[in-house]
């Protein structure tokens, strides 16, 4: 179960709905769906605060993409992700594990604008607030901002499959910003079939390996946790050591799963 934010409502950021396939709207624009991580930076006098989704300031662990927002020139709010670039050019979920240790190339990119210049923006139009985010982003290296295409979203699906990319964004291009709500103005469509899952517990190390066995997957059915399975591979040590301290703070002594 996702954790609420604790970001206050005015800086939580808009929530895509998923559907089942693309579209050609000329109402619509397109842009790329990322493989990162949401990020809300806030910056304000020069100095920048980076906030994950669930409101927990990230501004220590990515002190390179902050130090690049501060060229931003406005104070602003704006909604992005960050990625890790790999060597094909394109951006994948598990090398932001790496990604501090100048592994992979990170990059955050900016699509929305929330607050600018001390003006709540989020009741303009998207192309609007995109126009605007544009106008404010400083030329660095570690930012970009999410082109769009408008209307053509089926063309630009098949390239997003060709390119591997995880998948596209339809938005409404005259759609306001809904702080904290998940809303069809904005819609995600995958290339390929995912199920989300979320880490119900681990296993005990075996032979050799150290820290933990595997992870212990589940997914939400009808009200309850059900089982799905285990993953233990493709974890480097330090990966392997990361994970463990963080779930070894969060073990219970009650199974998530209801008895058989």
């Amino acid at each position: 179960m996702a954790r609420k934010s604790t970001l206050p409502l005015r800086l939580q950021p808009m929530l895509a709905t998923l559907t089942d396939s693309p579209f050609d709207d000329s109402d619509w624009l397109f842009e790329d769906k990322f493989d990162g991580f949401r990020i809300v930076s806030e910056i304000r006098g020069g100095r920048v605060v980076l906030y994950s989704r669930n409101g927990k300031i990230i501004s220590r662990s990515y002190v390179e993409v902050a130090k690049a927002l501060e060229g931003v020139k406005a104070d602003a709010v704006i909604d992005g992700e960050l990625v890790a670039i790999g060597k094909d050019g394109v951006s994948h979920f598990q090398l932001l594990q790496n990604a501090r240790r100048h592994e992979a190339t990170l990059l955050y990119c900016a699509f929305d604008l929330m607050f600018a210049a001390g003006e709540d923006l989020r009741a303009l139009p998207l192309l609007e607030r995109k126009k605007r985010l544009k106008a404010i982003l400083p030329r660095h290296k570690l930012i970009a901002y999410s082109n769009h295409r408008k209307g053509s979203g089926t063309k630009f699906f098949a390239q997003a499959e060709l390119r591997h990319l995880e998948g596209i964004m339809a938005k409404r291009a005259d759609s306001p910003y809904a702080s904290g709500r998940r809303t069809a103005d904005w819609l995600k469509v995958k290339t390929a079939q995912r199920q989300e899952v979320v880490i119900a517990g681990f296993t005990a190390p075996r032979r050799t390996r150290p820290f933990f066995g595997a992870l212990v997957l589940a997914v939400r059915d009808d009200g309850a946790w059900r089982y799905i399975g285990h993953v233990g591979t493709g974890f480097s040590h330090q990966v392997l050591e990361e994970l463990h301290g963080k779930l070894v703070s969060l073990k219970t002594a009650k199974s998530p799963f209801l008895p058989r």
